[in-house]
């Protein structure tokens, strides 16, 4: 454990010791919940929980090993008899790309992006560290875990806790967790999201690279978006189950059902889950104006674009992301 593991009640004011982990248990709960909302309601809930039991606390434990126990079991608690979260790619093969394969799953609930403002650490070795655990597609991938394997997992390969620490918060022997541990990694195997699968570093080429995207799509010019596309290319579009897979498909989205996105807007936010993301507004139908369509989560890879997240819930993501509620003209 760092130092900050034996800061105590008796060492400072309470409200500040609380609120200093904010942000890494942020980064708990939504690898646990998979939204960043729940996972702001689950920290709200765990901070509550806390203040409420600090006369019981006496400083007796490690304060964030104590915070850690009952963000536990909030969201333990939140996950009990509720569906896994998941991504359109979970849930079939690659659709074709026509309006007729746009399908609504109100039974799904979707994996969600989130700032990194809300869950990154001030130390920047271990943001870079940070940034790979919180990929949507590891995200999605913790998401078949067990609740409680899944809290193992994070906790040790994750937050590289000992299996002894954790086998004492979830209150279980060194040997569960061990085993949990085991049938952990292999279900993350078979879903091909590894722990430690390093996100392409925005460097000068990836960085001009993604200007070259954005010109492209608020161009709207095909050469273009071929030329910064690459040829293996996926997309989706939560909340529809619609996922389409290789360049050619892609762009034949985006110039017949998607046309209507020609002449929007993509205004840059902070990175969603460590990727560069963009708030994207349409053409306004009154004439006047764009009205907010997306919020456009890039993935680069070796040589182009390697996936285009389209998240249409713009009522709750565009306010948690900054954007604004519409562009005037």
């Amino acid at each position: 454990m760092s130092a900050v593991d034996v800061l105590t009640v008796a060492s400072g004011a309470p409200e500040q010791q609380l609120e200093h982990h904010r942000r890494e248990l942020t980064g708990y709960c939504y690898r646990m919940l998979g939204s960043p909302f729940e996972a702001e309601d689950a920290v709200q809930e765990t901070m509550l929980r806390a203040w409420r039991g600090l006369e019981r606390f006496e400083g007796r434990a490690a304060l964030r090993s104590w915070l850690y126990r009952i963000a536990t079991n909030v969201c333990l608690d939140a996950l009990e008899g509720r569906a896994k979260r998941a991504r359109p790619m979970d849930l079939g093969p690659a659709a074709e790309p026509v309006e007729a394969s746009l399908h609504l799953q109100p039974e799904v609930t979707w994996v969600e992006p989130i700032p990194m403002g809300l869950v990154s650490p001030d130390d920047p070795a271990a943001v870079a560290e940070e940034r790979e655990t919180l990929r949507l597609a590891f995200i999605a991938a913790l998401q078949h875990l067990p609740p409680r394997q899944r809290a193992a997992l994070i906790l040790c390969e994750v937050l590289r806790w000992k299996a002894s620490e954790a086998a004492e918060l979830l209150e279980t022997s060194v040997a569960s967790i061990n085993s949990a541990l085991q049938r952990a990694r292999a279900t993350l195997d078979e879903t091909g999201a590894a722990t430690s699968d390093p996100l392409p570093q925005m460097d000068a080429a990836n960085q001009e690279l993604l200007a070259r995207y954005v010109e492209a799509f608020q161009a709207y010019d095909i050469d273009l978006l071929t030329a910064v596309i690459r040829e293996d290319a996926i997309q989706s579009m939560p909340p529809f189950d619609l996922w389409l897979q290789g360049r050619d498909d892609v762009l034949a989205w985006f110039f017949g059902p998607g046309a209507g996105c020609s002449g929007s807007r993509l205004i840059a936010v902070e990175s969603a889950n460590g990727l560069p993301a963009f708030g994207q507004y349409k053409p306004s139908e009154s004439g006047s104006g764009f009205d907010p369509w997306a919020l456009n989560v890039v993935r680069l890879g070796e040589g182009g674009v390697a996936e285009l997240t389209f998240f249409l819930d713009t009522g709750r993501l565009f306010p948690l992301f900054g954007l604004p509620p519409r562009l005037e003209a």
